[in-house]
């Protein structure tokens, strides 16, 4: 969408086409609709797209969705507000009171930062991503609190913040991801740079990001939604409050377990419970400060898969009762799941190269039961759990 487009958007004729696109959209009907009402070919076409992305970024902005604007790129990029509104909490309980937004894309967080009572400074080098962010403090009531500026991130204004936030853009001009951190914009050179100029400086990354990218002295956190891991967040200065952290959001509640990233869990043999750690936890390199908390042990000691003697409550794994180990073979699974009448199988691994799809589809299954497959190794050795979800109440996050 290019600014003339978000131009005509943001006019009484352009609101009321955005309403008909609604309309039209949850009825099932197309653009043609719209057309069919009089709306210009361009401006139905415009409306109608953000209608489907408004539908779309509802899961990430909740009802502020049906009156924000957005670019594809942009709402894909975007932070989810619950984990915006978290971070801006966080700064704002620092005593953080104006901040830079370097590469504010469609302005997420700078909203967030705005509802926090923070005064947002916002960039964004992409003329036509800017004037959605404008467009976004506007149409949320936010334009008291942020500004927003079409520029280079790195030639950017810092003297009158007390905080920088950054998110460096980790995608091509033509959409594909990028890995190398030098080709980030603005580069990671500057980036890495920005704590040395504010104290008080959070960079955005990649939930892959490399741990030998975090700088002595910095908070790396991993942050995961309904377990999904979602992002990295460095935070320096008096900022940072534990060397790792993995913080896991679910069903509006948070939690966050801290460590130093770098501890060894004890290793033995599997054990009659099994835990699959949310993802955030694994990223942050804290199995093993999650293993301490079960009494857990390691059946590997590069897998992370936690075993124990006992179930337990806790929402940082998903608990599974062990039913058998098997080394493994194609052959010797499919009978022991014949063996149980299984038909259904749920396949987890960590530590196996199988394929999940061919091995359901080699397994030749029938039957009414289901189990939980998990591919794993013991001791080095390739083997196959049987297992079934633990069903003691508060067990895990998904219960």
């Amino acid at each position: 969408m290019d600014p003339g487009q978000l131009a005509v958007l943001r006019t009484p004729e352009g609101t009321a086409a955005l309403a008909a696109a609604r309309d039209a959209l949850a009825a099932g009907r197309t653009v043609v609709a719209l057309r069919a009402r009089g709306v210009p070919p361009a401006t139905a076409a415009a409306a109608f797209t953000q209608a489907e992305l408004r539908a779309r970024a509802v899961a990430k902005f909740g009802d502020d969705a049906h009156r924000m604007f957005f670019t594809r790129a942009g709402l894909q990029q975007a932070t989810r507000a619950v984990v915006a509104d978290r971070r801006a909490a966080r700064l704002r309980a620092a005593g953080v009171c104006t901040i830079a937004d370097l590469g504010c894309g469609i302005g997420a967080d700078a909203l967030a930062f705005a509802r926090a009572g923070i005064r947002v400074y916002a960039v964004e080098a992409d003329p036509a991503t800017a004037a959605v962010a404008e467009a976004n403090a506007q149409a949320l009531g936010l334009t008291d609190l942020v500004s927003v500026h079409c520029g280079d991130a790195t030639s950017a204004p810092l003297e009158d913040v007390d905080a920088v936030f950054c998110d460096p853009a980790r995608r091509s001009p033509e959409g594909r991801r990028v890995f190398d951190p030098a080709a980030f914009s603005p580069p990671w050179e500057f980036v890495a740079g920005l704590p040395r100029r504010i104290p008080r400086t959070v960079l955005k990354l990649a939930p892959g990001i490399d741990h030998a990218l975090v700088p002595p002295g910095a908070e790396a956190e991993w942050v995961s939604v309904d377990g999904e891991v979602v992002e990295a967040t460095f935070w320096f200065g008096p900022l940072a409050r534990a060397p790792r952290r993995a913080s896991l959001l679910r069903a509006g509640a948070v939690a966050e377990l801290t460590g130093t990233g770098e501890r060894l869990a004890p290793v033995d043999r599997p054990r009659a419970f099994l835990y699959d750690p949310d993802g955030a936890v694994v990223r942050a390199h804290l199995v093993a400060e999650f293993a301490a908390t079960v009494d857990g042990v390691l059946a590997d000691p590069s897998i992370a898969y936690v075993y124990a003697d006992a179930a337990a409550p806790t929402p940082y794994a998903r608990c599974f009762q062990v039913d058998e180990v098997l080394a493994f073979s194609v052959k010797r699974l499919r009978a022991a799941l014949r063996d149980r009448g299984v038909g259904r199988v749920e396949i987890r691994k960590r530590g196996s190269a199988l394929d999940p799809a061919t091995l359901r589809r080699a397994l030749r299954l029938s039957g009414e039961g289901s189990a939980t497959v998990v591919l794993t190794r013991v001791a080095g050795a390739p083997v196959a759990l049987l297992c079934r979800p633990a069903t003691a109440e508060g067990l895990g996050p998904t219960g």
